[in-house]
């Protein structure tokens, strides 16, 4: 019976997942754009488990199998510009936001607004402004 309350409390704290909410961004291989890029939750078990994400480029559905190790090559992975409102995004292009962090333009929504998949969610920003 040597440390048997000790090995407990380190089991349970290496069982312990991650849980998430609906709107986060992970990492997953979308079969349809036919490459590794961030997915937005679209459903979660009531243990905070992904069940479903959705690509934000193709609108595709597919389950989230956690455990499956990610695929060489990853958008979010690259290097990116630094995000300028001047310039002229399109969809797919990664930038690097000074307060939301690294971001992958998800589609451009209106001649001057484009949707950005960061860390915690989608964001509408700007860009292709003129500068007075």
């Amino acid at each position: 019976m040597k440390g048997t309350s000790v090995e407990k409390a380190e089991k349970a704290e290496k069982v312990v997942k991650e849980t998430y909410a609906i709107g986060q961004r992970i990492d997953k291989f979308c079969e349809i754009c036919a490459e590794d890029r961030g997915h937005v939750v679209a459903l979660v078990t009531k243990k905070g488990q992904i069940s479903r994400v959705s690509c934000p480029k193709c609108g595709t559905r597919s389950t989230f199998k956690s455990g499956v190790p990610a695929r060489a090559g990853r958008a979010s992975a690259k290097a990116s510009a630094p995000y300028d409102r001047t310039r002229t995004y399109r969809a797919g292009q990664s930038l690097m936001h000074p307060a939301f962090g690294l971001g992958e333009v998800t589609a451009v929504i209106e001649p001057l607004k484009i949707d950005v998949l960061f860390s915690d969610r989608v964001r509408r920003l700007i860009h292709s402004r003129v500068q007075t």
